[in-house]
Order: structure tokens, then sequence, then C-alpha cells
């Protein structure tokens, strides 16, 4: 069995294709989503593994990302109380944003996994390791 096929994921590596320094982002943005376009896109352009057609999914990890920290901002100046519809649509954008942000390495566990070369290293002390 192929070791992609038991949900270890693949090595994040360089692109061939790197961007080398990060678009306009789209006009579309709210400023919350503006400020982490700003925010992650040196960190991306800065480790090569971006390329042109990583943007939609760069854009959309942006929109998640700030319709969490708007929504939060609403709760927050409506002094505290919870909307469970808004709460619902905040919850669904965190988890789709995490998402997002483990594929382009933006988490600890994927930055961990780039910084030691991915799952390929043997495990010295594994009893069923052949």
């Amino acid at each position: 069995m192929s070791k992609h096929l038991r949900g270890v994921k693949p090595q994040i590596t360089a692109d061939r294709e790197p961007l080398v320094k990060a678009p306009r982002p789209p006009s579309f943005f709210g400023p919350l989503a503006l400020a982490e376009w700003k925010r992650i896109m040196p960190v991306l352009i800065g480790r090569r593994v971006i390329c042109a057609a990583d943007l939609g999914q760069i854009e959309t990890y942006c929109v998640m990302a700030g319709l969490v920290r708007e929504i939060e901002t609403q709760r927050q100046l409506a002094g505290g109380v919870i909307d469970g519809r808004l709460f619902g649509v905040q919850n669904r954008a965190a988890q789709t944003a995490r998402q997002i942000a483990a594929t382009l390495g933006l988490d600890p566990v994927s930055r961990a996994r780039i910084a030691t070369g991915g799952d390929d290293a043997p495990d010295d002390d594994d009893p069923l390791a052949v």
C-alpha cells in the first residue's frame, strides 16, 4: 500500500516556478482579508513554496481568516452576545482557514514537516520496520 493512501501528507518543497514577488491583492478583499494577505504573502514568497496556481487558495484563506475576525469584532461590539447563526458561520470559516493554512505550511505542524524533511525519515525504534 502506498504511503500516500494511508493519509500521510507529502513533503512540502520549493516550487519549480515559485512566485518571487507578491501580486496585488484582490480588489474585493475587505480590510481584514487584506491585512491577512499582507501578513502571509512575504512568508510564503520567502519559502518559495507557492506559484501562480496557488493564488486562488490563498485568496480563499485570506477571506475566511478575515471573516472569522470580522464576526468576532461584531460579537464584541454587541457586548459579547453570541448569535448562533453567526457562530456557525464563524466556526466553518475558521475550519476552512485552518485546513487551507495547513496545506500552505502556515501552521506549526506543517512548518515542522517542512523543517524536518517530511515523514520520509525512517523510524529507527519502530519494531515493525523491515
